[in-house]
């Protein structure tokens, strides 16, 4: 395939340029959580996306190679969390490899169906996964919402530019 003429920043897709094209790419930021096998493990998501309204159902992104996938292989539940802008460093933890993602600077209980639910977020939501899709180095997760809570406060948690950011007017 060839670029149009005219188009001569255009490159062919590496890894690099589809990641350079998605840091462009405001999305709002996530921490997904799940009961494994040697405790609660979790990550940070930017690919949380709404799929169905009946039945209510999202999916989510997650790499094979993370540390969190042998437990999303294998659970039967997820917590799916949306951050606040105050959760830079809650994010960016979930985010880190190797970080103690639940020791205690992480304020967390458990919750239904033994799923990690965070505290102090804008809202979460307790999951049946329902569907492991292969997508090359990742998985979608397809997850049929069972119940949740959306009354916290605050503004939104982004991510743009390779940084966490909090909504602007």
């Amino acid at each position: 395939m060839t670029a149009p003429t005219g188009l001569t920043a255009a490159r062919l897709a590496t890894p690099e340029l589809l990641r350079s094209v998605f840091r462009r790419h405001a999305a709002g930021v996530a921490v997904i959580t799940a009961r494994g096998e040697r405790g609660p493990v979790g990550f940070t998501a930017t690919s949380l996306t709404s799929v169905s309204a009946e039945p209510p159902m999202l999916s989510f992104g997650v790499g094979t190679g993370g540390s969190s996938w042998p437990a999303i292989a294998a659970t039967e539940h997820v917590g799916v969390h949306i951050l606040g802008e105050h959760q830079q460093e809650l994010a960016a933890t979930f985010a880190r490899s190797g970080a103690d993602r639940f020791g205690p600077a992480t304020s967390w209980r458990e919750g239904p169906e033994g799923v990690p639910v965070l505290d102090d977020v804008l809202a979460w939501l307790v999951c049946r996964v329902v569907a492991r899709v292969p997508a090359g180095d990742h998985r979608l997760v397809l997850a049929e919402v069972l119940l949740g809570d959306p009354s916290g406060t605050g503004r939104p948690l982004l991510y743009h530019q390779g940084r966490f950011n909090g909504l602007r007017d």
